[in-house]
């Protein structure tokens, strides 16, 4: 339940309503046509334009050019591949030549093989969302010969192959934090947000990114519009181990990814602004060079939206990132603070024309 909030927090406020609202809508990777049609009914009830086109939805206000937003709407979960068996949506065989190793995701994917047992799940059809039922995932485990998540779950035995199942989601708020399988639907609620108060520039809504597909959807818009740019920026969240090394910032930011350097000059500009509304933030590639020098097994930069895109046009498209600290990574209770969703509510609002 959301706590009752002071009367100077009503902008907060009618953020955590919109994201509440997100947080019960399923989006798993793949399979985020009825989350689509949800977003652009949001959309809609402000004075923007909206177009859907494969794999992305944008949304432009009266000053397009102002600014270019970008998240992605996709969530983990899973999909029915036979009888009773289920895999993890983002790493199914169709999405393996995506996939090359130094992503975060498949880094990653041996240590959240066990957190899942006892999530509650639920499985829709794939394109209009219809609820189908519920379920428990009873046991997860590592397929070393598909190197893949495989899932058994209670309940849900009747599933043909093709559906998709996503964990049961609710936004869970106290005085400090807020928590919900919040990447990346937390920055889908920040630009709805934008938008209602008065942002007039442009934002893309980017399926597939947990498959390393919606880079391509966001190149494929900007080469039928002819736009280049060095000013997009893309918002998601940003995983750290433990509360402490989270809270140690309000917001991240970013010089480079695995893939590419990002614009230095929107960079700087947004850790100007950061700074001139006194909010503290550091760069994510950096410290995880640093955690590096100490690890025996080195973390990846991570392979982003934008560093793929910087590199697929020699930098043409490029901008900057901004994301929220989180723990909890790619589970139904990833964590962020109320400060870190402040902050980057005050530095977007910068933006609003």
């Amino acid at each position: 339940m959301i706590p009752a909030l002071d009367s100077d927090q009503e902008n907060f406020s009618g953020f955590l309503e919109i994201l509440q609202q997100l947080v019960r809508e399923p989006s798993v990777v793949g399979t985020e046509d009825s989350f689509f049609r949800v977003l652009r009914r949001e959309l809609e009830e402000v004075d923007v334009k909206v177009e859907r086109h494969i794999g992305v939805l944008v949304a432009q206000g009266r000053e397009p050019d102002s600014l270019v937003l970008s998240a992605h709407i996709d969530r983990h979960g899973l999909l029915c591949t036979g009888p009773n068996e289920f895999q993890y949506a983002a790493f199914i065989a169709g999405n393996r030549g995506e996939l090359t190793g130094d992503s975060v995701s498949e880094q990653t994917i041996e240590l959240i093989a066990n957190r899942f047992t006892g999530q509650r799940v639920q499985a829709h059809l794939p394109y209009t969302g219809t609820y189908l039922g519920q379920g428990v995932i009873s046991n997860s485990f590592l397929c070393p010969k598909r190197s893949n998540l495989i899932f058994e779950i209670n309940g849900l035995e009747f599933l043909q192959p093709g559906s998709p199942v996503s964990f049961l989601d609710r936004l869970h708020v106290n005085e400090t934090h807020l928590s919900a399988q919040l990447d990346n639907v937390l920055s889908v609620a920040l630009i709805i947000h934008l938008f209602r108060r008065g942002f007039q520039g442009t934002a893309l809504f980017t399926a597939q990114e947990e498959a390393g597909r919606s880079w391509r959807y966001a190149l494929a818009w900007f080469q039928r519009e002819g736009i280049t740019t060095r000013r997009l920026l893309v918002l998601d969240t940003s995983p750290y181990p433990t509360l402490e090394a989270a809270g140690a910032q309000e917001l991240v930011l970013r010089k480079k990814d695995a893939t590419s350097a990002f614009d230095p000059g929107f960079t700087s500009e947004i850790e100007a602004a950061s700074r001139r509304l006194g909010l503290t933030y550091s760069y994510k590639d950096e410290w995880i060079e640093t955690e590096n020098l100490t690890r025996l097994e080195p973390m990846s930069l991570g392979r982003t939206e934008l560093g793929r895109l910087a590199a697929a046009t020699a930098g043409s498209i490029n901008g900057t990132t901004l994301q929220i600290p989180t723990t909890g990574y790619h589970t139904a209770n990833e964590t962020a603070s109320i400060d870190s969703v402040r902050a980057a509510i005050s530095l977007l609002s910068a933006y609003v024309i």
